[in-house]
């Protein structure tokens, strides 16, 4: 058993890795309006930002940030597995754990947003970001965060291919 310890800290924002046990599935997109519904469920019980979000089909990266009194993301992942699971009537979809990691400065909060912009363009989806129609990106767009050609047209990226 690791000695991993997660940090919490209450009010405090996160990048999360989150998996499905089978990395050759398309299940997030394919059921994608279920895993909508399922982090709206989670977020109107127990509230958090959404700071960034891109789904794959077989993983997800997002940032959340927490209310200034709570900590407690690994409830909130619990509960949208759960709810996504149960929606889609499937078992043992994901893998047990998730990756986090705390956001500590605008700096290191910049760098894991373009992370999780760029990610299906590294797998190869896309060509574009603003191609994937996963993910926050557009809403960034929309808000002025982030230009509509961001990051251009990526020909050739070694890291990631698709799966």
């Amino acid at each position: 058993m690791s000695n991993y310890r997660r940090s919490y800290v209450n009010g405090g924002t996160w990048f999360f890795t989150v998996n499905l046990q089978n990395r050759q599935s398309d299940l997030l997109i394919r059921h994608i309006q279920m895993l909508r519904d399922a982090v709206r469920t989670v977020n109107r019980q127990k509230p958090f930002r959404i700071n960034a979000w891109v789904i794959l089909p077989e993983h997800m990266h997002c940032i959340w940030t927490l209310p200034e009194d709570d900590s407690d993301y690994s409830g909130r992942w619990r509960d949208i597995k759960k709810t996504f699971t149960k929606g889609i009537n499937a078992v043992g979809i994901w893998q047990p754990r998730f990756w986090e990691h705390t956001i500590r400065n605008e700096e290191d909060y910049r760098r894991h947003m373009d992370y999780i912009y760029i990610n299906p363009v590294k797998h190869g989806w896309v060509r574009l970001v603003k191609e994937w129609p996963y993910s926050t990106f557009h809403r960034d767009v929309r808000n002025g965060l982030y230009p509509g050609n961001w990051a251009g047209e990526v020909d050739n990226m070694d890291a990631g291919e698709r799966k």
